[in-house]
């Protein structure tokens, strides 16, 4: 009670220029307000009238989707050609059976020996395969004890020695061949007559 009666007091107490500049703010707030609606009134829309709805002869609609199912009819129908691959085609000629070569019957003692020189290869090429192994994993086991001891030493030489090496790719290695290379081997030009067949694609007719 007594804390209203002093703001009671306060507030007949306060000089009227007081009220007046309130009542300026006050005014000039509402201005401001309202200055900013009309703007926003001012800004023109964006939007367009709604187009009206053509009307579709339903006729007119049903004849084109009929035309429609005819024409996927008619395709499916004369459906396109295929072009033939030359190469996955044997010709005739060579599926007579009269064209295959006999089999040649080798004599016991031939047999004998191809079967004993294949084994003995088989047998060099296991020992040359562990001869290999063997000195890869010695190169290995060399190498790690190397990195230890240069890591222990000299921790910066360890770091580019870990480094992958840019030069080692792309890897390329020529396989075994089946005979030997000829030395100052000239290749013929030679001749060929061109005899590919040329297909032409037809085209559906509309």
């Amino acid at each position: 009670m007594a804390a209203a009666v002093l703001g009671a007091s306060a507030r007949a107490l306060r000089p009227r220029s007081w009220l007046v500049g309130t009542w300026q703010t006050q005014a000039r707030d509402a201005h401001q307000r309202a200055s900013l609606l009309s703007f926003w009134d001012l800004i023109p829309m964006r939007a367009e009238p709604l187009k009206k709805k053509k009307k579709v002869d339903p006729k007119k609609d049903q004849a084109a989707k009929d035309r429609l199912k005819k024409k996927i009819r008619r395709l499916e129908k004369a459906s396109q050609e295929l072009i033939p691959i030359e190469d996955f085609i044997t010709p005739l000629r060579f599926l007579d059976k009269e064209r295959q070569r006999p089999q040649v019957e080798l004599p016991f003692e031939e047999e004998e020996r191809r079967a004993l020189l294949l084994k003995k290869w088989s047998l060099y090429k296991q020992q040359e395969h562990e001869m290999e192994r063997d000195a890869i994993r010695s190169m290995l086991e060399a190498q790690q004890e190397a990195l230890r001891e240069l890591q222990l030493a000299a921790p910066e030489l360890y770091e580019e020695a870990i480094k992958r090496d840019p030069g080692l790719f792309p890897f390329e290695r020529e396989g075994p061949d089946y005979t030997p290379p000829v030395a100052n081997y000239q290749p013929p030009e030679g001749r060929y007559h061109d005899i590919t067949k040329v297909y032409t694609q037809v085209e559906f007719k509309r």
